[in-house]
């Protein structure tokens, strides 16, 4: 099940609206066959695994996720393992898709398959809590990054912030993009930044979809994002009364979304991005994107890169105002991981 779940995160930013589902075939302690979620959610990984085993007569299966049972754009994954011969199915966690939640593990257990649920089931709920959260709550999985210096300032008073964090900690950032379906800034660091947004430096991928948050479409029609509209998609999320046919003119998509205390609501947006299928988001900021989601309880896991340089008070706070009146207010998160990255330290933070 452990090399079930490595191969699973594969596909991880690859497959949604689809889980990155791992899975292995053992006969008689040999492994036959290997597979994941390939790129855009099909052939399943079971489906894959089978195919390279060839004979599975007999075998024992290890997923990462309970076997589908419904005719999509595929047959059903638990069908297929029953037609192999699989005599053993191990599960490590279940689907809670309507279409699945225990159909698949009722189907083969009523072509005589054996089945092992709960196998490394918590490791299993982490790589796919993206999915679970969307079908169950209609909310994406969050990871919030924030790159400061030590006296956590993002940009110097003249909004200079390129680079705060050395080579080092950027390419960790692109490994985390690439780890996510879709990447998130506010309006303002679109404008100040003229970022890409891409995932650079891994090869040849499929890159995450670049999601900007702006109530007014505050968009430079100039910028990379929208020069590059064509090429890699790009998501504007919108307030009900902006007009984004300009940008959709150029090859953006356009998402009206709710308002709220002067900008558009941070949970609506969510919702939005995961009924298109986005199951896991990582936003980049900034300060005030960043603090709305926040105030709003919605970051599941932070990063915090900080570089060793100070700004001041001057310069410009990773932070924009939360709101509080007192301190057990304050949104707390438990660090989860330290790490030094070239001149830099990486911090990993998350809910309890």
């Amino acid at each position: 099940m452990d090399l079930a779940l490595a191969l699973g995160r594969r596909g991880m930013g690859r497959v949604w609206p689809n889980p990155a589902v791992g899975c292995v075939i053992v006969r008689d302690g040999r492994v036959l066959g290997r597979g994941w979620t390939a790129d855009g959610g099909r052939p399943h990984a079971e489906t894959r695994a089978l195919a390279q085993a060839g004979d599975a007569r007999g075998a024992t299966a290890y997923v990462t996720l309970e076997p589908c049972a419904h005719h999509g754009k595929t047959p059903p994954c638990a069908e297929a393992l029953v037609a192999a011969g699989v005599a053993r199915v191990v599960v490590a966690t279940g689907d809670p898709d309507p279409r699945v939640a225990g159909r698949g593990i009722a189907r083969l257990r009523a072509a005589g398959t054996e089945v092992v649920e709960g196998v490394r089931e918590a490791e299993a709920r982490a790589d796919h809590a993206g999915f679970l959260r969307r079908v169950t709550e209609g909310l994406p999985w969050v990871t919030l990054k924030l790159a400061a210096s030590l006296d956590g300032r993002i940009a110097t008073a003249a909004g200079e912030s390129q680079w705060i964090t050395g080579p080092a900690a950027r390419a960790m950032v692109h490994a985390l993009r690439a780890r996510h379906d879709a990447v998130m800034v506010g309006g303002g660091t679109a404008r100040d930044d003229d970022p890409l947004l891409t995932v650079r430096g891994m090869g040849a991928r499929p890159q995450p979809v670049r999601v900007v948050v702006s109530r007014d479409m505050g968009l430079p029609m100039d910028g990379q994002l929208v020069r590059t509209a064509r090429e890699v998609p790009l998501w504007l999320l919108h307030g009900e009364r902006a007009d984004a046919a300009p940008w959709t003119a150029r090859g953006a998509v356009g998402l009206p979304v709710a308002e709220s205390e002067g900008g558009v609501d941070p949970r609506a947006a969510l919702a939005a991005l995961a009924a298109q299928g986005i199951t896991r988001v990582f936003c980049e900021g900034g300060g005030r994107l960043a603090s709305s989601l926040l105030r709003a309880d919605l970051v599941d896991e932070l990063w915090l890169f900080q570089a060793g340089l100070a700004l001041g008070a001057e310069g410009r706070p990773m932070l924009g105002p939360l709101a509080l009146e007192r301190l057990h207010q304050a949104p707390r998160l438990r660090l989860r991981g330290l790490h030094t990255v070239g001149g830099d330290v990486a911090g990993r933070w998350a809910r309890d």
